[in-house]
């Protein structure tokens, strides 16, 4: 009897259960899991590989920018000058307060003239006395007078001539014996006393005529402090400070208030040693003042002529005109500009990407994303100046966003330029 070695469908020929439970599950996941890879094989090879990401993009132009060096500064009063009171008295009225506009020759203060109009009186009259002395009439303005015509000397001149020909007279007579020696010598000292008193009226209308003289400064004197009781604006501005009211008493020197001009307006700034080279008078300078972004236009007007030793800084001022929104004291950013005509590379502002401090762009070639690092120099409103990285007419990808190097792209719109959202700042 023959016996065979493969197990029949009899009880002694079946595997036990649990061990044909495992092997079933052991070989689904096996297929289940081969299938899945072949999926997912096949999605990345046909799903990545078809996805191709729009874009807008615009061509790095190259167009006219304004060359300029930025410096901050402050803005100053044209003029600053605080007025005193030039003659001691009580402040009678002060006519000007914090904030006012006033103009060249406007009255600001005055001190009670009284005193000074008697002193004025005081002085006239004394000036009449001294014209009275010379024989001038009291009042007038011509103090000349001929020597010659004074009184005291006509007199001493008279006195002198009837000297002389006395003297020459009993000359004659003693040459011819009749006057004795010592008539003569008598005539002679007669003589001599009417020349002394001649020369000493001389003096003493020369004297009178200094006296004369002095009385006059002294009206002049008097005049000018009672014009000096009113204190006047020199110049057009505005009151910065008042420091005295009415009623108070000051002394010669005291000050009452202090006023600014404000057009135009003194700005001072520094720039780097550096940059120094290419500033000059006559350059325009562009301005902006804390809280208005609205730019002031003025002229460089004055440069120092050497670099401040220790900060290696060079003082620049310029003249801004002053349009009452501009207050001296104020912090500035400004903008000298250097060259209006210079050319060179831009592109939108939404173009550059920065990560960690670095800037990049996004350029597209043969239709792939490529990420290229830069330097970017001024800023306008829309656009960016590239000072390195890329060249005139490569195509950046506007808000690139999550790009990545090497990802499809595909230009949703016609590339532009930049052109015409550049040119202003």
């Amino acid at each position: 009897m023959s016996h065979s070695c493969i197990p029949g469908p009899g009880r002694r020929g079946q595997l036990p259960g649990w061990i044909r439970g495992w092997a079933g599950a052991t070989l689904l996941c096996v297929i289940v899991t081969a299938c899945g890879r072949n999926d997912s094989a096949g999605g990345k090879g046909t799903g990545r590989a078809d996805t191709v990401r729009p874009v807008r993009t615009a061509a790095a132009i190259e167009q006219v920018m304004e060359y300029t060096v930025a410096v901050i500064g402050t803005l100053a009063a044209q003029d600053e000058a605080t007025l005193s009171v030039k003659v001691a008295g009580r402040i009678q009225t002060v006519a000007v307060d914090l904030g006012s506009n006033v103009k060249k020759g406007q009255l600001i203060a005055r001190v009670e003239p009284q005193d000074y109009e008697l002193q004025l009186r005081q002085a006239e009259a004394l000036l009449a006395q001294a014209r009275a002395r010379l024989g001038l009439p009291l009042e007038g303005s011509d103090d000349r007078i001929d020597l010659d015509q004074a009184s005291t000397v006509k007199e001493a001149r008279a006195r002198l001539d009837e000297a002389r020909k006395n003297r020459e007279r009993i000359e004659s007579l003693t040459q011819q014996g009749v006057l004795s020696e010592s008539e003569r010598e008598a005539a002679n000292a007669l003589y001599e006393v009417a020349a002394n008193r001649y020369r000493d009226a001389l003096e003493e209308v020369n004297n009178r005529r200094a006296q004369l003289a002095q009385r006059r400064v002294e009206v002049e004197i008097a005049r000018k402090q009672l014009d000096d009781t009113a204190i006047h604006a020199p110049f057009d501005g505005a009151i910065q400070e008042r420091r005295a009211s009415p009623g108070e008493y000051l002394t010669t020197g005291t000050p009452v208030v202090t006023i600014v001009r404000t057009d135009p307006l003194r700005l001072r700034v520094e720039a780097a040693e550096r940059e120094s080279a290419a500033i000059r008078t006559g350059q325009k300078i562009r301005i902006r003042v804390e809280g208005d972004e609205t730019p002031h236009m003025g002229t460089v007007s004055r440069v120092s002529p050497a670099i401040n030793q220790q900060n290696r800084m060079l003082v620049v001022e310029a003249d801004i005109k002053g349009d009452g929104s501009l207050r001296p004291g104020s912090f500035v950013r400004a903008e000298i500009i250097i060259r209006d005509d210079h050319q060179s590379l831009s592109v939108p502002a939404e173009a550059i990407v920065t990560f960690a401090g670095i800037e990049k762009v996004f350029v597209v070639e043969n239709g792939k994303a490529v990420e290229k690092p830069v330097n970017t120099g001024r800023r306008g409103t829309n656009w960016v100046e590239v000072v390195t990285g890329i060249r005139v007419g490569e195509i950046v990808v506007i808000n690139p966003g999550n790009l990545q190097t090497g990802e499809a792209v595909k230009i949703e719109v016609p590339s532009v330029g930049t052109a015409a959202a550049t040119n202003g700042s």
